[in-house]
């Protein structure tokens, strides 16, 4: 089959790699219909290379048609649609019982100290094959899947994988008071999908980015945006002038490691980053450090007694945070990878009926498989408006 390996920095390749096949009783493998590139892939492209071997497959946000199931797999069948959850989860342990499935206590990477095993996304979680292939193999398939009705289009369902659960827990997570009032950081897919919930759940958003076709994007949904490229160092009192003085009750950060205006964490990823691969890991597992402009930008904004929802990810192992101001303004952090099975039924209603959250055109970008190199450099390099791209395995 078809699929999109990662080749060194800033490198990917479309190869031919083997089939998967049922390993385990409990595996399913199906026929990739549409995947797409996340945001998070970008950080495998660039600051990550050192958890990445040469030949790894990418890709956590597919969805398709069974193809085939193991001997233990009873709640799908050949023939069924479905989305698969970023991360690989059992559905039984405690993690799992708790509605932690990025926890899941089975798949767990214990060796490098993290979470439930993920697709496509380097040693640190498993170093599992990921699907932006042709085919997929899918552990732990009675779990690890949400089925979908057959008709609409992929676009309807496709971001139940990775886009829609982890913008619904950033708006969750950030605990927003009835009729209050939310900034999001970073108008990226996850960005502005959280925007577009947030607003259609009644609150007040702000979106702020320093591209322009992500601020037209969101501000063509009726959603107040600020240009950080205008605002820069006074964001914080841009956003104060429109909140009374206070600032808004939450903040929702959706940038995270590579967050620009942090140039000296910036070098340091640079040098890091060409550095032999063993001497960066060990280097990024103990000192590593992450932009953090976007998470003090929050901490500026977030109005005393406010909430702040970290989504965008983090990598840093000794990043310094203010804890002085955090600890005076009070304010609550939760952050956390989706938990796509605990939030995907409450979802599933939104994608049934008039398009409130306008999956269907939300892709910007639409290509086959073989196109994923250039999606990847335009998507890193902010060109051609890419915001969010579909791959086609079958084109």
């Amino acid at each position: 089959m078809k699929a999109v390996t990662w080749q060194g920095k800033r490198k990917v390749s479309v190869d031919t790699v083997p089939d998967p096949r049922i390993e385990d009783p409990t595996d399913m493998v199906i026929r990739v219909t549409s995947t797409a590139i996340c945001g998070s892939d970008l950080h495998l492209y660039e600051v990550l290379g050192p958890f990445m071997s040469p030949g790894d497959i990418l890709g956590h946000e597919p969805m398709g048609i069974v193809e085939e199931v193991g001997s233990e797999v009873r709640s799908v069948e050949v023939g069924d649609r479905v989305v698969i959850p970023f991360q690989i989860s059992c559905g039984h342990c405690f993690m799992c019982d708790q509605g932690l499935s990025t926890q899941c206590e089975t798949t767990q990477v214990r060796d490098q100290g993290s979470g439930a095993a993920l697709f496509g996304y380097s040693k640190l979680y498993g170093q599992v094959p990921g699907g932006q292939a042709q085919y997929l193999r899918v552990p732990y398939a009675d779990h690890t899947h949400v089925t979908v009705p057959s008709g609409p289009p992929d676009d309807r369902f496709l971001y139940l994988s990775d886009v829609l659960p982890t913008a619904w827990q950033a708006v969750q997570y950030a605990g927003i008071p009835d009729g209050g009032s939310v900034t999001v950081l970073g108008l990226g897919p996850i960005g502005d999908m959280a925007c577009r919930i947030a607003a259609h759940l009644g609150y007040r958003v702000i979106g702020v980015d320093r591209v322009p076709e992500r601020l037209a994007r969101v501000a063509a949904r009726g959603i107040e945006t600020i240009d950080f490229a205008e605002a820069g160092e006074s964001l914080g009192e841009v956003v104060r002038d429109r909140t009374l003085g206070r600032g808004t009750d939450t903040v929702i950060d959706a940038v995270g490691m590579e967050a620009h205006g942090s140039p000296v964490a910036k070098f340091a990823q640079t040098t890091t980053g060409f550095l032999p691969d063993a001497v960066a890991e060990k280097l990024m597992n103990t000192a590593g450090v992450d932009r953090l402009a976007a998470l003090e930008s929050a901490i500026d904004i977030v109005r005393r007694g406010g909430t702040i929802s970290l989504v965008g990810v983090y990598g840093g192992m000794a990043d310094p945070l203010p804890l002085r101001v955090l600890f005076d303004k009070q304010v609550q952090m939760r952050m956390g990878q989706a938990n796509v099975k605990r939030w995907a039924p409450e979802i599933l209603p939104l994608l049934t009926d008039d398009d409130p959250l306008g999956v269907d055109t939300f892709a910007t970008h639409r290509l086959p498989l073989i196109g994923a190199p250039q999606a990847y450099e335009k998507f890193q390099q902010k060109k051609d408006g890419v915001i969010k791209v579909v791959l086609d395995p079958a084109a």
